[in-house]
């Protein structure tokens, strides 16, 4: 599977983004799906994960109860709902797979390519 990662921008502290993945040549029901963040200098950081079967969710507490990930079966498409942004939510957003059933950050081991998100104070 290959996967795309769009949506970001620039957003004011408090507004809301929806980050899009999609993906091609697999359909994104046969892998763990995730939600990874970077911000230069740092290591990369697991945001969100969705389940295999789509309906069991993890999150970071950072962005427990303001972040939601999600699955459009149809559209081959994993979203991230990002709301009430804050300044530190900046960084690059990636997605990435795997086979597993998992949602150990080690596991993943298919990525695309991230998507810049900036949370202006």
């Amino acid at each position: 599977v290959q996967l795309q990662a769009s949506g970001g921008g620039l957003v004011q502290t408090g507004g809301s983004l929806r980050l899009s993945c999609a993906a091609s040549g697999r359909a994104v029901t046969g892998y763990t799906m995730a939600w990874f963040r970077q911000v230069t200098g740092n290591e990369r950081e697991i945001v969100a994960v969705l389940s295999q079967n789509g309906v069991t969710t993890s999150y970071a507490a950072f962005v427990k109860g303001r972040f939601t990930i999600s699955r459009d079966d149809g559209q081959n498409t994993v979203y991230l709902q990002m709301n009430s942004l804050k300044p530190e939510d900046t960084a690059i957003y990636f997605c990435a797979a795997t086979h597993l059933n998992t949602a150990s950050p080690r596991a993943f081991d298919i990525w695309g390519r991230g998507t810049q998100v900036t949370v202006s104070s």
